[in-house]
């Protein structure tokens, strides 16, 4: 007899809502409202874009700069620009998951690579716009947008019913 973790469908998440202590700071923003309604259905993948692409923690916090159209994923202090590190690793890792045959993901709220609505900075730190964050964007655009939320929105128990519905409905297909 199969397990049933194998039988459930399989559903990527920011491994900082899960508890692993990933961010930028050496902390993790586990949701319990979001792990407890989604373990019951789905096997959750954790992925942390910027640990999996050897960012490392603690690390310096970053935002996204320049044009909104095409923002740069640059570190607060010291100015590095990591953006050509994360998407090297995204396009990758985006490759992967469709192998893996997710049935979406949940990301993490307010974050440059996985907000689905953050921050553009221009160059004098000036709000400049607001868009997906670089890893998001990847996700959204390989994975469809009706299977991906942030974990905030999954707080509000009918949206978190009708995108669990979503989720199960697609992964029977």
């Amino acid at each position: 007899m199969a397990n049933l973790t194998q039988m459930k469908p399989r559903l990527g998440i920011s491994a900082c809502l899960i508890g692993k202590a990933v961010r930028y700071d050496g902390e993790h923003k586990m949701d319990q409202v979001v792990v407890a309604a989604l373990e019951q259905h789905f096997e959750l993948v954790p992925v942390c874009p910027e640990v999996d692409c050897g960012m490392g923690v603690p690390r310096e916090s970053m935002r996204l700069k320049g044009n909104v159209i095409a923002p740069r994923l640059v570190t607060i202090s010291s100015h590095i620009d990591r953006t050509d590190q994360l998407e090297r690793w995204t396009k990758r890792r985006i490759a992967e998951m469709k192998q893996e045959k997710l049935a979406g993901f949940v990301l993490k709220s307010g974050s440059p690579s996985c907000g689905l609505s953050v921050n553009v900075y221009d160059d004098k730190d000036v709000v400049a716009g607001n868009v997906s964050g670089l890893f998001a964007r990847r996700v959204t655009a390989g994975l469809s947008r009706r299977l991906v939320a942030e974990a905030e929105q999954l707080h509000d128990e009918s949206f978190r019913t009708d995108f669990i519905q979503r989720l199960r409905t697609f992964a029977q297909k």
